[in-house]
């Protein structure tokens, strides 16, 4: 496939997700700031696109901007890679690039002494399987399958197992808790 042929194709692609999204080319525009006229020649293919026009238009549909130009549509699996950090497994579960991502996270038994620490975010998490311990500032709370929980981690905070058996979790949060738990 050829430049001019790639380009025409994000036509039917910019068309398509405003439709999906049900918006009006002017709702678009208020959105964008790109003039509806434009917008209106994009979608017909009578402009070419360019990154002035496509980021905009790639924040407001919340997607990638190779998700409006490439060729073939990529696969929407999420290749799940474990990444082992000491008694810690986390599986992503996202593989959009943003502020939010979610993790299944199988936590073994025995990481000792709880050692609470802070960072910017919020987050949350879904207990799967096992038992789990947060201490959240002065409270140490134990939560099992089925108890979901959410806090401002400005606050001291730590969770790991709390039984000899490992748990897992299924788990939000953004980019300073993803440094923060997946990479100590």
């Amino acid at each position: 496939m050829n430049t001019d042929d790639v380009l025409a194709s994000v036509a039917s692609r910019l068309r398509a997700l405003r439709t999906e999204r049900d918006l009006t080319l002017t709702e678009l525009s208020e959105s964008t700031g790109i003039s509806v006229s434009t917008l209106s020649r994009l979608e017909s293919g009578q402009r070419k696109a360019n990154l002035e026009l496509l980021l905009p238009i790639a924040a407001t549909y919340g997607v990638p901007l190779d998700e409006l130009v490439r060729e073939q549509p990529r696969d929407p699996r999420i290749r799940q890679v474990e990444n082992r950090s000491g008694r810690r497994t986390s599986i992503p579960l996202t593989q959009q690039p943003g502020n939010l991502q979610a993790y299944k996270m199988i936590i073994e038994p025995g990481e000792g002494p709880p050692s609470p620490r802070t960072h910017e975010g919020y987050e949350w998490f879904y207990v799967l399987a096992g038992r789990i311990r947060l201490v959240l500032g002065e409270q140490d709370i134990t939560l099992t399958a089925g108890e979901a929980v959410e806090f401002d981690t400005r606050i001291p905070h730590w969770f790991g197992t709390a039984s000899n058996e490992p748990a897992e979790i299924l788990s939000l949060f953004g980019r300073q808790g993803e440094r923060l738990h997946l990479r100590t």
